[in-house]
């Protein structure tokens, strides 16, 4: 075996650097020998012929591009023999050799994008990790055009940290803004290639919506990203209601159910922390619960409606169903509604009936009547209609 034998390339002694570190460093040693060739050509040519620096610098450069406009031309051996070497040296070898690193760059970079192995310089953006066993495609799709319509995160980069795409991400994925690498949330060195701790959001997905023992692959990443001093800027969703104390306890600042049906959920818990409470116990019997009434609404505002259920410990008015049996939410507080139903966040252990809801609304246009007929201006004629009461009157006003 040949023992002192040198590589073909130095690179080749270097398999610790990354290949595009390499193609790069390669390039920039390429175009420092040929700035010395020109600069050396440039020094030759000013000395031994009988031209100015300018014109030696412009007979130089039209050498190596093989321009040559013949306007000025080397007439002393030294400054032709000299042009020779600039010509065959730098215009044919170095300038092929860095086209084709950068060409060779370009692939590479190229390769590198699609299979999830390229590391972007990104600033306050969305990490993402792990991905939806299924439908993920969609439930990204999903989460990026909800987040895409909050104010201040119309254009907020996406970041995905999965094994998912190993040969690249869907097209339409990357139609949205959306980037990917190839790794996992319990690598340190894929947390680091994400600039995890330059995102504005981490998001750790559950691997497994459905088996509580995927809650131990979440909370390593959860411990990983807390080490890092991460925890009040991420969220995770943890399968079994037991261990969200333990979460808690380790600094995650949100909590909440996998559930892939809304990431909008997911949305609100990341623009607007705390919310995903709200939206969670609308889901489930424990704490409170949407619950619809079916009666008669037509003398009351919205504001009055709100007001009276609030007052009488009933529950928050939501939305109302009207004639057509569309589900109104929001509507404008001081027209009129007329409807068959109403939509109110009631408590779980205590549902209201409905002829409890009916007679809080009798009341409180009873107590509306009252105070109407007891606010008479100087005239003797009642106040205006449009008129309403103040929040300062007391429960048993009503």
């Amino acid at each position: 075996m040949m023992r002192n034998r040198r590589p073909l390339n130095p690179e080749h002694q270097q398999t610790h650097l990354p290949m595009g570190g390499l193609i790069r460093h390669r390039m920039k040693r390429l175009f420092l020998i040929l700035a010395g060739l020109l600069c050396f050509q440039v020094l030759v040519i000013w000395t031994v012929e009988d031209l100015s620096l300018f014109e030696s610098l412009w007979i130089t450069m039209t050498t190596v591009s093989t321009v040559g406009y013949g306007d000025f031309a080397p007439k002393t051996l030294i400054g032709r023999l000299s042009t020779i070497l600039i010509m065959f040296v730098g215009a044919i070898t170095l300038l092929t050799l860095i086209v084709s690193d950068f060409i060779e760059y370009r692939f590479y970079r190229r390769e590198r994008i699609l299979t999830g192995r390229w590391i972007y310089k990104m600033n306050d953006h969305i990490v993402i990790i792990n991905t939806p066993r299924n439908g993920g495609q969609q439930y990204f799709m999903r989460f990026a055009s909800q987040v895409r319509s909050v104010p201040g995160y119309e254009s907020i980069p996406i970041m995905l940290l999965t094994r998912e795409f190993p040969t690249g991400l869907p097209p339409e994925l990357s139609d949205v803004g959306m980037v990917h690498y190839h790794g996992s949330g319990f690598d340190p060195e894929a947390l680091k290639a994400i600039h995890a701790g330059s995102a504005r959001h981490i998001i750790v997905l559950a691997s497994d919506e459905c088996d509580p023992y995927s809650d131990s692959l979440t909370f390593d990443i959860a411990h990983r990203l807390c080490e890092r001093n991460l925890g009040n800027r991420t969220t995770v969703e943890c399968v079994s209601d037991d261990n969200r104390s333990r979460f808690r306890n380790l600094g995650i600042r949100t909590v909440l159910r996998p559930v892939r049906t809304y990431p909008e959920i997911m949305v609100r818990s990341v623009v607007a922390p705390g919310s995903e409470k709200v939206l969670e116990d609308m889901f489930n019997y424990e704490h409170d619960h949407p619950h619809r009434y079916d009666l008669k609404l037509d003398d009351l505002n919205w504001a009055d409606i709100v007001s009276a259920l609030v007052r009488h410990g009933i529950g928050t008015a939501l939305a109302y169903i009207d004639e057509d049996d569309e589900v109104i939410c929001h509507p404008p507080t001081t027209e009129e509604i007329e409807g068959k139903g109403l939509i109110v966040l009631v408590k779980s252990s205590e549902t209201p009936s409905v002829e409890l809801v009916q007679e809080a609304l009798d009341r409180y246009r009873a107590f509306l009547a009252n105070w109407h007929n007891g606010n008479n201006n100087g005239n003797g004629k009642p106040a205006e209609k449009t008129g309403r009461p103040d929040s300062s009157g007391s429960q048993a006003d009503l």
